[in-house]
């Protein structure tokens, strides 16, 4: 069975590509979060599917069982989803991905993305992670990238990440996109390491307005900026009360 499922074929002018996934990519969900909220202004349903059977693990990504209207029971299970934004008001649309890092076949899985991309005519991808680092919820949220071209990471004023060891799917799938020949960039954000087990509003506006500037479409990020804003002042608070 074919794992890319199709429900429709949009028509996109000059796309390029926006990706999330989350898990070990995705610290106080950064990255997840940006795109959750950059969908969540448009009523959209996916385009293409990537199935979930040969790639992950239900028993670490178990399926959820929802209750719907009338008590009907529903599962919804750990996919890959593709939604198209197009966006008549700007020279260009945008395709936005999502999903859980997978379990198994990394490779396999990877290319599977990168050749829905390619057969779209995406012109580039950013994908966005987030990580834990040494750093604080005061100081504006430090941004660090990879690429497939180290000319992108000049032209977009990233510094370069140093990092090397184990990584995560968006390293493959970098990797995915320079065998097919589509240029990609990640960009990440450093989450402050005594705030990790909270969503971080603050890393995903980092994300969302850098990640605007790399594919040339102005987002709405005001309800988001004060979110995040709201954010800092609530740990602002509770720094404060625990020295007192």
């Amino acid at each position: 069975m074919d794992p890319i499922r199709r429900l429709g074929r949009p028509v996109l002018r000059r796309p390029r590509a926006l990706l999330a996934w989350e898990g070990w990519n995705d610290a106080s969900d950064g990255a997840s979060g940006a795109l959750a909220y950059l969908l969540g202004q448009f009523e959209l349903e996916p385009f293409v599917v990537i199935e979930p059977e040969e790639f992950y693990d239900f028993q670490v990504h178990r399926p959820l069982v929802k209750v719907a209207d009338g008590g009907t029971r529903r599962l919804t299970w750990p996919a890959t989803r593709f939604f198209a934004l197009q966006l008549p008001d700007h020279e260009r649309d945008l395709v936005v991905v999502t999903g859980d890092e997978p379990n198994l076949r990394w490779k396999t899985y990877t290319r599977l993305v990168a050749q829905v991309l390619s057969d779209l005519d995406v012109e580039s991808a950013v994908t966005l992670g987030a990580f834990i680092g040494q750093v604080a919820h005061t100081v504006p949220v430090p941004l660090i990238g990879a690429a497939t071209d180290p000319a992108l990471l000049a032209a977009h004023r990233l510094s370069p990440s140093r990092y090397e060891g184990p990584t995560g799917i968006i390293g493959v799938f970098l990797e995915a996109c320079r065998e097919i020949g589509i240029p990609a960039l990640s960009v990440w954000a450093a989450v402050p390491h005594y705030l990790a087990a909270n969503p971080n509003p603050r890393a995903m506006l980092a994300l969302l307005e850098k990640s605007s500037a790399v594919v040339e479409v102005p987002f709405d990020t005001a309800e988001l900026a004060r979110v995040a804003e709201e954010f800092k002042d609530r740990v602002d608070a509770a720094l404060a009360e625990n020295e007192t």
